[in-house]
């Protein structure tokens, strides 16, 4: 099933309506969030002090065919997350804004050139177990880009079809058990043979609340 409709114009401008407007960002700005507490409220809280800013790209790529989600899958050499799939992304440095990190971290991590990128704004924050505040940057790929990993981050590289992710029908809920015994719940996506899941998954599903103002069931 797909959600999406409308003309490639139509479609861009109809996500972009949806999502917090870059001219208006305000570091300093309040609102509501998401985080990997979600689902499991009962599992202790890690990070302490300041949260750190963060930024990632939700890259949608304009195939002829629909839209296309950009994902990596960690590299196996990583001390955190490693082989997980995640969105390209990472720390924001001093003075840049949300959009600047994702653009300059997709260049860093997966070779993508910005000038492709046509970020249209930003998704709601997520907050991780491990102490990240990340601003979620929704951008129109322009095809003719060529990727290359970084091996020092990234084992690879794929795109997971858009209209998938937005289907509510294939968000899963998962539990796993924690060396401390307690049980993390956790949303995850099982597209072919790639597990997405975690602030990742977390992150696409708060997408999809902003654009069709419902949460998932």
């Amino acid at each position: 099933m797909s959600l999406l409709r409308g003309g490639r114009g139509d479609l861009r401008d109809w996500i972009g309506d949806h999502l917090d407007p870059l001219e208006t960002y305000a570091a300093s700005q309040a609102g509501p969030i998401r985080s990997d507490f979600d689902l499991s409220r009962a599992y202790p809280d890690p990070a302490e002090g300041p949260l750190t800013p963060a930024a990632v790209l939700i890259g949608l790529v304009e195939r002829d065919a629909g839209l296309n989600v950009i994902l990596t899958r960690r590299a196996d050499t990583l001390r955190r997350h490693t082989g997980q799939v995640a969105l390209p992304g990472g720390r924001r440095d001093p003075g840049e804004t949300p959009w600047q990190t994702a653009l300059r971290e997709a260049h860093e991590e997966i070779g993508l050139e910005p000038r492709f990128v046509s970020p249209v704004g930003l998704s709601t924050p997520y907050r991780t177990g491990t102490g990240y505040l990340i601003t979620p940057v929704v951008g129109f790929v322009s095809p003719g880009f060529t990727l290359t990993a970084n091996p020092d981050e990234v084992a690879e590289i794929f795109e997971t079809p858009f209209g998938f992710l937005m289907d509510p029908t294939n968000l899963e809920e998962h539990e796993r058990e924690l060396p401390t015994g307690e049980k993390r719940r956790f949303y995850a996506y099982t597209h072919e043979d790639r597990f997405i899941w975690g602030a990742t998954a977390g992150m696409l599903r708060a997408l999809y609340e902003r654009l069709y103002g419902a949460a998932v069931a």
